[in-house]
């Protein structure tokens, strides 16, 4: 298997510090996870290029830029329980079993699912646990949570998630439908949800339904 590692620093260097990535934590977590195991072999040459890469079941592993971008909005601690909505791939996942001490994902895809708990068994990841169901329900029984990463679009801000927020949490969703799709970013305030508009994004629908959690 060809070492990586000088892709992986250039991918940190060229796409994401000079586009403005700056958050030290993030950018030593995407320099240490490697972005190859979590994609299709087919597809390791083109890891650490600017886009998404097939991953099956209809899915993408999304680019590292919009990654970074969504990992450094939550402003993450070390001490944080998070909650990701659609594991995929786990790659994102990962970056954020670096920068959090608990992640809980839901994933709807079982293959998908499985599969990614299998890289995180052979990475050594131990603070990670993934369900299998309907991520816009979340899971309640595990919350609430400092932060909440949802990485499938919804046609609006899902309640049962902004419910499982805690006080001072943060949400980072993409919102929209089709190729209309904006990053947006939650904060509770005093028990409401202020919203601030991010990025224009693409990411795959988020699914209600088919529920095992």
């Amino acid at each position: 298997m060809p070492d990586l590692t000088a892709a992986r620093q250039l991918m940190v260097e060229s796409q994401l510090r000079t586009r403005g990535i700056s958050d030290a934590r993030v950018l030593d977590a995407m320099l240490h996870v490697p972005r190859d195991q979590f994609v299709p072999a087919a597809y390791r040459a083109q890891a650490y290029e600017d886009h998404p890469l097939p991953i099956g079941d209809s899915q993408t592993i999304s680019q590292p830029y919009i990654v970074a971008v969504m990992l450094e909005s939550l402003q993450l601690q070390p001490s944080d329980r998070v909650l990701e909505v659609g594991t995929g791939s786990g790659y994102a996942t990962a970056l954020l079993a670096e920068l959090a001490a608990e992640v809980f994902s839901i994933e709807r895809h079982p293959a998908l699912a499985e599969n990614a708990r299998e890289v995180f068994t052979r990475l050594g990841y131990k603070n990670v646990q993934v369900f299998t169901g309907d991520g816009s329900l979340g899971l309640p029984a595990s919350g609430p949570f400092d932060a909440i990463l949802v990485s499938a679009a919804a046609a609006g801000l899902p309640p049962a998630l902004i419910a499982q927020l805690n006080e001072s949490g943060r949400m980072i969703i993409p919102v929209g439908t089709g190729d209309s799709q904006q990053l947006q970013f939650v904060r509770m305030v005093n028990g409401s949800p202020m919203i601030t508009a991010r990025e224009l994004v693409r990411f795959v629908p988020l699914v209600s339904g088919n529920s095992d959690v």
